[in-house]
C-alpha cells in the first residue's frame, strides 16, 4: 500500500506542474511604487507595538526580519481555508494546497532567476541548506587529502557542516584570511586553490561585518580548476538582487525569516546537473518512487531531497514575501538601507573610544562596534531599556571574533523599514549609555 500511494504522489507532481506553470504568482510584474518608509512601516504590525513601554526601534534584521501584514495573512489563509497535506491526495483541499506549495517554489525561482524550478529545494533554513549539500555532495566526492575552502569570516552554519563532513571524509578544511577591514584576501584564496580543491562555500555577505564578498570574481577563479562553488545567502537575499545564473554559483542557500517570511522554511538551489546525482539526504515519504523491503527507488527532482510533510504554510508565506519585496523593488530598498547605513557610520565614527568592526568598502546595512569602556553585552541591555533592539555577542562567528580579537560586539542591523530618525534614536542612546557606564 505505501508504494501505491507513493506512486499516486509521483504522478500527481506530474499531473500538476502544467497547472500550476499557468496559475503561478511569482514575485509580481507590476510596476514599482515610490518607496515611502512610513507606507512600508505600516505594512508592519509589529513595528506599531511598545518595548519596555517605549516604541520599539527594531535593530537586529541580521537575525531576523519582522513580517509585513502580506506574509501573516497569507499564512493565516492557508491555514483558514487550504490547509492539508500536499501531493498525495485527490481531494480538494490537497489539490489547493499543492497548487499553492508549488506556486511558491515558482516564485522562488522568479526571484534567484533559477533556470528551472525542480532546481529549488524546499528546506528548513539555509543552515540544513548547507548541511544537505555537505552531507550529500561530500560523501559523495571528497577522500582523504581532498580540500575544501571557505572563508574567516563565516557563520558557523557554513564552518560546522564542512568540518564533520572533512572529519569523516579525511579531507582538509581551508580558511581564506581576511584583513583588517573585514575584507577577504583574493590573493590567498587564489593560492589555496589548486587539484585537490574539490569545494568552496562562502558567505555572499557577512552577518557580522556586512562585508560584500566578490562572489561572482572567487566563482570564476574556482571554475578554473572545475571546483563548484556554494554561496550562503541568508544575508544577501533580503538586501540584494540576485541571479544565480549571472553569478553562475553551483549552489546557493538562504532562510526565509531573513527575508520577511516565516521561520522554519528556507531554500537550497543547486544546478540540476549536482542535484540529479547527488543521493538524498534523508529518506521518508514523497523522496520515493517505488519501496519494497528489497529495494527502494528514488522520486525526481526537487522531490527527492524533500522527505516527509514539508512546512507547506512556510513556503507558501515565503512566497508571500518575496512578492512583497520585489513588488517595492530590491535596487530600490538596497538603496535606502545603503543611505541609512552611511547615516549611522558617520554619526557614530564620532563617539569617542567605539571602534566599528567591519569597514570594508562594499557594505550591507550591518554596524558592529565595540567600546574600549563599556562591554557590548552591557550596551545591548541599555539600549533594550530605551526600547531598542540590537544584538550582542559572537553572533555565530567566534573564529572571526577571535580574528579581531574581541569576545562579541554590539551589532545594528537595518531594514528598509528602518528611519534616519532610528539611527539618530541609535546614536543618542550610545552617548547615553557610554556616560553611564563610563
Amino acid at each position: 500500500m505505501p508504494a501505491v500511494q507513493d506512486r499516486t504522489s509521483h504522478n500527481l507532481h506530474n499531473t500538476m506542474e502544467p497547472e500550476v506553470a499557468r496559475d503561478a504568482q511569482g514575485p509580481s510584474l507590476m510596476p514599482k511604487r515610490p518607496f515611502d518608509v512610513q507606507a512600508v512601516r505600516a505594512d508592519f504590525p509589529i513595528l506599531q507595538t511598545l518595548a519596555r513601554d517605549k516604541p520599539l526601534i527594531y535593530l537586529d534584521n541580521a537575525a531576523t526580519t519582522q513580517k509585513p501584514r502580506a506574509v501573516i495573512e497569507r499564512t493565516t489563509r492557508y491555514y483558514e481555508t487550504e490547509n492539508s497535506n500536499i501531493h498525495r491526495g485527490v481531494h480538494f483541499l490537497s489539490e489547493q494546497a499543492t497548487r499553492a506549495y508549488e506556486e511558491a517554489r515558482l516564485a522562488v525561482k522568479s526571484f534567484i532567476n533559477a533556470e528551472h524550478d525542480r532546481e529549488i529545494i524546499f528546506v528548513r533554513g539555509g543552515t540544513e541548506a548547507i548541511n544537505l549539500v555537505a552531507s550529500s555532495y561530500g560523501r559523495a566526492h571528497f577522500k582523504a587529502g581532498d580540500e575544501v575552502i571557505i572563508s574567516a569570516m563565516e557563520h558557523h552554519a557554513n564552518i560546522v557542516p564542512w568540518q564533520m563532513i572533512c572529519e569523516e571524509t579525511g579531507a582538509v578544511l581551508r580558511v581564506v584570511p581576511i584583513n583588517d577591514s573585514g575584507e577577504l584576501r583574493l590573493d590567498e584564496y587564489e593560492k589555496m586553490l589548486n587539484e585537490r580543491t574539490r569545494f568552496v562555500s562562502i558567505a555572499h555577505i557577512s552577518n557580522t561585518l556586512g562585508t560584500v564578498n566578490p562572489v561572482k570574481q572567487m566563482i570564476e577563479m574556482a571554475h578554473r580548476f572545475d571546483v563548484p562553488v556554494m554561496l550562503d545567502g541568508a544575508q544577501a537575499a533580503p538586501h540584494l538582487p540576485l541571479d544565480v545564473q549571472e553569478l553562475d554559483c553551483d549552489f546557493y542557500a538562504f532562510s526565509g525569516h531573513k527575508v520577511y517570511g516565516p521561520t522554519g522554511i528556507g531554500v537550497l538551489w543547486g544546478k540540476e546537473k549536482f542535484l540529479d546525482a547527488m543521493p538524498p539526504y534523508q529518506g521518508g515519504g514523497d523522496m520515493i518512487d517505488t519501496v519494497t523491503f528489497e529495494k527502494t527507488t528514488f522520486n525526481a527532482l526537487p522531490f527527492k531531497f524533500e522527505a516527509g510533510t514539508p512546512n507547506i504554510a512556510g513556503a507558501i508565506g515565503l512566497a508571500a514575501a518575496l512578492r512583497y519585496v520585489s513588488d517595492l523593488g530590491l535596487p530600490v530598498l538596497k538603496g535606502y538601507e545603503d543611505q541609512l547605513l552611511r547615516h549611522a557610520t558617520e554619526a557614530v565614527s564620532e563617539i569617542e573610544g567605539l571602534r566599528i568592526i567591519g569597514t570594508a568598502r562594499d557594505k550591507a546595512g550591518v554596524l558592529s562596534m565595540t567600546h574600549r569602556g563599556v562591554d557590548a553585552y552591557d550596551i545591548g541591555n541599555a539600549l533594550d531599556e530605551q526600547g531598542i533592539a540590537i544584538r550582542t555577542g559572537h553572533h555565530c562567528t567566534q573564529p572571526l571574533m577571535r580574528r579581531f580579537g574581541i569576545a562579541g560586539t554590539a551589532r545594528a542591523s537595518f531594514s528598509f523599514y528602518n528611519t534616519h530618525d532610528e539611527v539618530d534614536a541609535l546614536v543618542r542612546a550610545l552617548h547615553k549609555t557610554i556616560a553611564l557606564f563610563g
